[in-house]
């Protein structure tokens, strides 16, 4: 699919990017490098002809035994009309993007968009979980599926998938159903509480 035009903005907005068209069957696609990724992902979200404000996803691919071994995937998207990026005088057509960052199996360090993309939080805490892809500058980085002591990274290629492993932590539940429900009743009581009117004031004698 045709993204020459959105090349030609992105290497006018940030002339040292390394970028590239990819084909793709379903949507225009772009590869850019790891070093220039925060300026791009500012330059789609902020310029007026373009607008993808909305990052729909972060995922890995990993590609063993090809090397670079690691693609960081990025769905982002345009909405149209529904959302105008501030200092835009109109809204830019509806459309999607994806962008792809290559990353070498002896190197997994990449920027977090989250400075960008707030919503990149949690699926970069997933790849970092499955994949163990480093996002740098990531306000929580930590395991967000598996156990914390987990060892390895299940969905890299080469992760032996037929490991049993016992938990090597364990603890209980926090509350215990009766807990949980007077909780839940205390709330409701609370929240009643609040939403009663107050009792009118008595006029001034």
């Amino acid at each position: 699919m045709d993204v020459s035009g959105t090349l030609d903005l992105l290497r006018r907005a940030v002339p040292a990017a390394v970028l590239e068209s990819l084909e793709s069957i379903d949507m225009p696609t772009i590869a850019v490098d790891r070093e220039h990724l925060l300026d791009v992902c500012r330059v789609l979200r902020d310029d007026p002809a373009m607008q993808y404000a909305f990052l729909v996803d972060v995922t890995c691919v990993d590609r063993l035994p090809a090397e670079p071994r690691y693609d960081i995937v990025y769905h982002l998207a345009c909405v149209g009309a529904a959302f105008v990026t501030a200092g835009a005088s109109q809204p830019a057509p509806p459309s999607r993007l994806r962008m792809k960052v290559r990353l070498s199996a002896t190197d997994t360090r990449i920027p977090s968009v989250c400075a960008v993309y707030p919503t990149a939080g949690w699926p970069e805490r997933e790849v970092f979980d499955l994949f163990g892809i480093t996002f740098e500058n990531h306000p929580d980085l930590r395991r967000i599926l598996m156990p914390d002591d987990w060892d390895g990274f299940p969905l890299r290629r080469d992760y032996n998938v037929q490991i049993r492993k016992d938990a090597a932590s364990w603890s209980p539940l926090q509350l215990t159903a009766e807990e949980f429900a007077r909780n839940v009743r205390a709330g409701h009581d609370k929240a009643v509480r609040q939403a009663k009117p107050a009792a009118p004031k008595e006029p001034n004698s």
